[in-house]
């Protein structure tokens, strides 16, 4: 297990800009993206690339350079599995002791209080997108380990997000989750705008569990758009009906345009559950997860499903 001081002496180098050359998307990008989406491919991870020397940490595909530690867990995290024709490995993260208070969770990502310098694509942007595979393999949120009640329950099952530019490890730009709203849990895309400020939330209509079978590869994604206040969910390539929890103006989207998220640099990612920074544990995920990609725009339907099309052949 890494400490969480090694942890975020390695943030703070990113966060410096002093990480490693990023590799460059384009034509010769990243053999698993549409060529079409390069060029907004911030952050692109397949789990099967760990940095040289350091298994605990996974090299970006992406032009950013971001790289994230594979928190608790490191190296044995990457697990055999093909997510869609091409993958190798994938990620695992877990609830390790559902009973005891701690931190050792298996989550990812990468977080440092004064920014992460390499994510600054995301710094005053009108558009993210968050998408890639997940296998669920739990059956509903995990218990509490940080109340004491030991049958108390966690709310919400963390996929992957974007953190704000003020986040405690906590706090999103741009994520998604699986969460408990008017008391049905359901697969959204939550958004806010501007850091400290109201997000809004859009939720999937249907069963989270039609929308993510109990051990089967689904790709999931979610769009951002901040200068309209439009979000929206795809499976599989094709859209989710779903519905927004607010129906008043939590980005503040009044007055001329255009609007775009707080001029900051985000604190970073997490992936799997929250705090990445592996002070205390929220909302972990017993999933498997690849591809997980962050792009700084907000994608049209059509390439959502040209992605999903491009990555299972049927191109």
């Amino acid at each position: 297990m890494r400490s969480g001081l090694a942890f975020i002496a390695v943030t703070a180098v990113l966060a410096a800009g002093a990480s490693a050359a990023p590799v460059q998307a384009g034509d010769t990008g990243p053999r698993d993206v549409h060529p079409s989406l390069r060029s907004d491919l911030v952050a692109f991870y397949d789990f099967d690339h760990p940095q040289r020397g350091d298994a605990a940490l996974e090299v970006d595909q992406g032009r950013s350079g971001t790289e994230i530690e594979l928190v608790n867990g490191g190296g044995a995290m990457r697990v055999p599995d093909r997510a869609y024709r091409g993958s190798g490995r994938a990620l695992q993260t877990q609830q390790i002791n559902p009973t005891t208070t701690g931190n050792d969770d298996w989550k990812a990502g990468i977080y440092s209080a004064s920014g992460v310098r390499t994510l600054r694509a995301f710094n005053a942007v009108e558009g993210v997108t968050v998408m890639g595979w997940f296998k669920r393999q739990m059956d509903g949120p995990l218990l509490n380990t940080v109340t004491p009640d030991p049958a108390d329950r966690y709310n919400a099952i963390g996929l992957a997000g974007l953190l704000t530019g003020d986040s405690d490890g906590h706090a999103v730009r741009s994520l998604l989750e699986l969460i408990d709203v008017n008391g049905t849990l359901r697969l959204v895309a939550l958004g806010r705008r501007i850091d400290g400020g109201n997000s809004n939330t859009f939720a999937a209509s249907a069963d989270w569990r039609t929308i993510l079978p109990r051990d089967e590869w689904v790709h999931i994604a979610a769009t951002f758009d901040y200068s309209t206040g439009v979000m929206a969910l795809y499976r599989n390539g094709v859209p989710v009906e779903g519905f927004y929890t607010r129906t008043d103006d939590p980005w503040l989207l009044t007055g001329p345009g255009p609007h775009v998220t707080t001029a900051t640099d985000p604190r970073g990612i997490k992936i799997g559950g929250s705090f990445p920074l592996n002070e205390v544990e929220r909302n972990p995920c017993n999933c498997r997860m690849d591809a997980l990609m962050f792009l700084d725009s907000s994608l049209s339907a059509r390439a959502i499903a040209t992605q999903y099309r491009y990555m299972t052949g049927s191109r």
